[in-house]
């Protein structure tokens, strides 16, 4: 890519298109910082050109048609309402066209239906947002769906998480590009981090816990009361009645996970509570919720939501 002539940046949408999903884009591509020359040049389009509806009731002027991605460096599919929506063959087939010849295809969120559906994702590591992973993954077997990652970016083709993570990618494509100062200069631009922590995994909505019937619903209140005590299988075993094989048993059968892994998911719930609500030391929510030190809190913490509590407390904090 020379500086003498500006990557073109295409953005391919769909009604009803999410105006923030193309908005990531927009910012990052389609703006400069001040003082420094532009990079990029970027323009929207349609499989249908003209007024486009979007998911915030207004409708959007597009002007141009599926010709636009023949002369795009880079596409972007700010995302596809509602996911998994069939996406029609002149779409596909341009999409495909445009990486054939050498274009980077960049998907936002839920437009990873769109490059799983266009073939372009077969064999390869691809995200979504958290509330689709596992849609994405049971219609599209072939695709290796990561939970757990803000983007995956191959090269050639990248998918993003949800919404917000879509600026983490287009800044990470252009660290790619341009190098780390320049794209820094752009976050700054946008009052942003140039860089992220961490996974979506930290942002997406704690579950409803499994339901457990009625012979393991007093264990577990009387466990989730006292996660800073020491509580082994055995010991939880001998709390409900039960050999330990029969209550591992039934953890599995009820919950589908272990009492340990049941365990551990209360006492970091539990942490997650404390480090949005309070200020306490992140050693002393460790010993609260069980987990015995600061080192192993981060360890779990690092192991299972992709951050550190510190990280977590100042993204989440309520005090």
């Amino acid at each position: 890519m020379t500086l003498h002539r500006l990557h073109r940046v295409a953005a391919l949408l769909n009604p009803p298109q999410s105006p923030f999903e193309l908005a990531c884009a927009a910012e990052v591509f389609g703006g400069a910082p001040q003082d420094v020359p532009a990079r990029y040049s970027f323009r929207i389009c349609a499989g249908r050109p003209g007024p486009l509806r979007t998911t915030v009731g207004f409708a959007m002027l597009v002007d141009g048609g599926l010709e636009a991605l023949q002369e795009a460096d880079t596409v972007v599919v700010p995302g596809w309402q509602p996911p998994g929506a069939p996406v029609p063959p002149a779409v596909t087939e341009a999409l495909r066209a445009a990486h054939r010849r050498g274009a980077r295809i960049v998907a936002i969120c839920t437009g990873a239906f769109v490059l799983a559906q266009a073939g372009l994702l077969d064999g390869r590591r691809a995200t979504t947002h958290w509330r689709s992973t596992a849609q994405l993954a049971a219609a599209f077997p072939e695709v290796q769906v990561d939970p757990d990652v803000l983007f995956v970016d191959h090269g050639d083709v990248a998918t993003s998480a949800g919404t917000g993570a879509g600026i983490d990618l287009c800044l990470h494509l252009v660290r790619a590009d341009h190098g780390a100062a320049y794209a820094a200069q752009i976050a700054r631009n946008m009052v942003l981090p140039p860089h992220r922590e961490g996974s979506q995994l930290q942002y997406a909505a704690q579950p409803a816990p499994a339901r457990a019937d009625e012979s393991l619903a007093p264990l577990l209140e009387w466990a989730t009361a006292r996660l800073d005590a020491h509580l082994t299988l055995d010991r939880l075993a001998e709390r409900a009645g039960l050999s330990s094989r029969t209550l591992a048993r039934r953890f599995t059968d009820q919950l589908g996970i272990s009492p340990g892994q049941w365990l551990l998911g209360r006492r970091l719930d539990a942490a997650r509570v404390l480090l949005e609500q309070t200020d306490l030391p992140v050693e002393t929510i460790a010993t609260r919720v069980g987990l015995a030190s600061a080192v192993n809190l981060r360890r779990r913490f690092r192991s299972h939501l992709g951050t550190t509590p510190g990280a977590y407390r100042r993204t989440f904090s309520e005090t």
